[in-house]
């Protein structure tokens, strides 16, 4: 994660590389585990990809979710998704509706700095710091969403591998890879979660 200044003067944590691949009825989202300040590692196995909301028949959440931006900020909407999710009876298209709505409209929320990628069995979001709720596009391939620094090397090597290959877990992992290769703030230990 890189560091950038914020209107207050202080540094935030920034970076990542998160990607999200839906394809053949799986649904898998990855990220790396490096936390950078700067040109410092901080951390290189942070889990930035975690499993939310009710659980499934294995004890597990039930919505799997992965972001990039300033970790403190990223725990902070994690928890009010969750409560979303649990408000909308696990409803990820409308908790993630009304988290955008309290995210532009909130005085605290609106600081966070951080974006989202969700899913549960049905759907995937990009949530962002705007308060946009943003559906990828799947076309007649697989849908692919990725965010952080290295968001579009990853965005780009799914998508070159989206015809080549049928697996989204084997997608996701090269891409973040390629990512890893390529990005300062992506490293090779991926967190991987599927539905």
């Amino acid at each position: 994660m890189s560091d950038s200044h914020s209107a207050h003067g202080l540094v935030q944590w920034h970076g990542t590389t998160i990607i999200g691949v839906r394809k053949n009825g799986r649904t898998v989202i990855a990220g790396d585990g490096q936390v950078s300040m700067g040109n410092t590692v901080m951390k290189p196995n942070a889990r930035k990809v975690r499993r939310i909301g009710a659980l499934d028949e294995t004890g597990r959440g039930k919505v799997i979710a992965g972001f990039a931006g300033a970790t403190a900020d990223a725990f902070t909407l994690f928890e009010r998704l969750e409560r979303k999710l649990e408000q909308h009876r696990g409803q990820l298209m409308r908790a993630a509706v009304e988290l955008a709505k309290d995210w532009r409209t909130d005085k605290y929320l609106r600081n966070l700095e951080a974006l989202m990628i969700v899913a549960d069995a049905e759907t995937m979001l990009i949530l962002t710091g705007n308060g946009d709720v943003l559906e990828p596009e799947g076309g007649s391939g697989a849908m692919i969403a990725a965010i952080g620094s290295g968001g579009n090397y990853a965005l780009a090597a799914a998508k070159a591998l989206d015809p080549y290959e049928e697996d989204a877990e084997t997608i996701a992992r090269r891409a973040m890879q390629v990512a890893a290769e390529v990005c300062v703030f992506t490293n090779d230990r991926v967190t991987l979660e599927e539905i």
